[in-house]
């Protein structure tokens, strides 16, 4: 099989695009060399270029992103089996055979010469009119063939259905895709016991219905002197057989074989006759009943691998620091400790960890120590007894406990008092605690991952944070850059989390424009990718249009659009040159002296000065 597109979604669905060029450009205008006539897919939305024995896709720019396995790509290299996302389109790429062969455990073929005393032959057309005494059990096997989605239940109820109108012993089917050797699927049946068994397929009977594509039954079947080498053949003891193909568009798919060692029970030309006419439509069914089965299992496989993959949105250099590092570390059970500024993704780090260790069956318990206070927090760690103290009405397991044999993760670990850092300390070291008002030790298995905002070691010269505890949490460590030292990430991330508030919000946003973009880009984002995730959510909720426009952002950001020299050509320019106005008049008026300028502006030095750096105005402290 050609590495193709495969359509599961979106307006070509169903339909699959072979990759048959080195380069092929995908959008809506016709230029494309696939066109996808969707109005949230762009004129030109991506490209897949097949270089160095690779493919790989590139985003141009799109207004809503291309989406690789759901996350935003803007060039990825491309694996069997990703899904990929334009607009409403979902498709998969697929670089080989849709399915391995499968070793064939219920058919063996059988290189003897079969001779026999009569053959007869039929062609699908031959048979069509002969069939309609047979109507209603054509009916029954129809409704039972459209009924069933799994391939294995589909053969075994099409196998059962024809042993009531054919007195075969042992039926099978081979579904191909190649070669009579390695079919892609085999499955064989006994009549009496229902059970799969081991049969013997005639390799001349079966490789002349696969090449001249005709029915053929044989009866009173006598062995040459060849096949009395044989002894499986020997042991058989075959009298009659049909062989029937399974064609699709004009090709053989496959072939429904039957056969019988009674010599009271010879196969007809009826018995032929509706063979072919069932192989004739049940092979479409099969055919998509099989390929259900690999896109099934497909699905299993990429949700098994999400399972070890992490959720964080980014390209850059840094963040591939990131992700190496998790790949390293993950599947060791060492503490961790996660820091860099509020909203880089710290949490999105440690349950990556997490779900690509041993340890992901079991929970992944979070733990924010800024965010309750000293004695609180000490009881949602640790737990309590009954009767601790005032409220304690019942005993309560900790956050320890309930992480046992899985991931507790300390957020804001920096923020923990002396008294918790030390009781933290002998969990590290010894694996053991007590409850609140307790006095039996507890044991747990837990892996610790520890995240901060703070430079802990600052907090240590100053005395607020315990240099053996820092040691303990400090195994290994890694930094989660900031949005501003990672701005070729921003473009993904909006466009990532547009297609997430665009579908909870209930509102169709196609991507941004170059404006809005251009505002994301120019923007520090001193809260990161979390203010980012804001910006965006409010832009969405607020906005009418169809793209994210600048006017949807907060203030903020637009201030912080490229200015020029020229005199303001938009609403935005001449706002940004007013606020410099009236900031330099309050300055003028008050000798340059920043805390009096703010207070005649009603609003705080801190602010004015924000105010200005947004605005690209230079600070001169005197």
């Amino acid at each position: 099989m050609k590495p193709n597109l495969t359509f599961i979604a979106g307006p070509s669905k169903g339909t699959v695009f072979e990759l048959t060029e080195e380069e092929i450009s995908i959008g809506r205008d016709l230029v494309n060399r696939l066109t996808i006539n969707d109005k949230s897919v762009s004129r030109r939305h991506c490209i897949i270029k097949h270089e160095g024995g690779e493919f790989r896709i590139s985003d141009l720019e799109s207004h809503n992103g291309t989406f690789v396995n759901d996350t935003p790509a803007k060039e990825h290299a491309l694996k069997h089996g990703d899904r990929i996302r334009v607009g409403d389109s979902l498709f998969l790429f697929l670089l080989q055979d849709e399915e391995e062969p499968q070793a064939s455990g219920d058919v063996r073929l059988d290189d003897g010469t079969l001779v026999a005393i009569s053959t007869i032959r039929y062609r699908l057309e031959d048979v069509l009119y002969a069939v309609a005494r047979d109507l209603s059990v054509l009916i029954k096997i129809g409704a039972t063939i459209n009924s069933i989605r799994s391939l294995k239940e589909l053969e075994k109820r099409l196998l059962e259905s024809l042993f009531e109108v054919i007195p075969a012993e042992h039926g099978a089917i081979l579904l191909l895709d190649g070669s009579l050797d390695s079919p892609n699927s085999v499955f064989a049946l006994d009549r009496y016991s229902g059970a799969r068994l081991m049969l013997n397929v005639s390799r001349t009977v079966a490789q002349q219905v696969i090449n001249e594509g005709v029915a053929i039954s044989s009866n009173d079947i006598v062995e040459s002197d060849i096949l009395n080498k044989s002894e499986s053949l020997i042991a058989s003891q075959i009298r009659s057989l049909i062989c029937v193909p399974l064609m699709l568009h004009g090709k053989v798919t496959g072939i429904i074989y039957l056969d019988t060692t009674n010599s009271n029970e010879s196969f007809n030309e009826g018995h032929l006759q509706i063979a072919t006419a069932v192989a004739g439509f049940a092979s479409g069914a099969l055919e998509n009943a099989r390929h259900m089965d690999w896109l099934e299992s497909e699905n299993r496989r990429l949700q098994d691998d999400s399972q070890i993959e992490h959720n964080m949105i980014g390209e850059s250099p840094q963040m591939q620091e990131v992700y190496r590092f998790v790949a390293r570390v993950a599947p060791t059970d060492s503490t961790v400790l996660i820091w860099g500024e509020s909203g880089t993704g710290k949490e999105l780090a440690a349950r990556a960890l997490h779900r690509s260790s041993q340890r992901k069956a079991k929970s992944f318990v979070a733990v924010n120590c800024a965010a309750i206070t000293e004695t609180l927090l000490e009881s949602e760690l640790f737990g309590h007894e009954k009767g601790a103290f005032t409220g304690a009405v019942v005993q309560k397991k900790g956050k320890l406990e309930v992480a046992d044999g899985g991931t507790l993760f300390l957020d804001e670990v920096g923020e923990m008092s002396p008294l918790l850092q030390t009781k933290l300390l002998r969990v590290l070291q010894e694996r053991e605690f007590e409850r609140v008002g307790g006095t039996r030790t507890l044991k747990v298995n837990i892996r610790v991952i520890a995240a901060t905002n703070k430079d802990l070691e600052e907090e240590i010269r100053r005395g607020t944070f315990r240099q053996d505890l820092y040691f303990r949490l400090n195994v290994v460590s890694v930094r989660m850059p900031a949005l501003r030292e990672r701005r070729e990430d921003i473009p993904l991330l909006a466009k990532h989390f547009v297609a997430k508030y665009s579908k909870s919000c209930n509102r169709h946003v196609t991507g941004l424009s170059n404006e809005a973009l251009d505002c994301l880009n120019n923007y520090d984002w001193p809260g990161n990718v979390r203010e980012l995730e804001n910006a965006i959510e409010r832009a969405i909720v607020l906005g009418s249009t169809e793209r994210i426009q600048p006017e949807d952002l907060p203030e903020s950001l637009i201030e912080r659009m490229p200015c020029t020299n020229q005199e303001p050509g938009n609403y935005y320019e001449a706002v940004k040159e007013s606020k410099r106005a009236i900031i330099l008049r309050a300055l003028e008026r008050t000798g340059g002296n920043y805390t009096e300028a703010a207070k005649t502006l009603g609003m705080h030095p801190n602010n004015l000065h924000r105010l200005m750096r947004n605005l690209n105005m230079k600070l001169n402290h005197k």
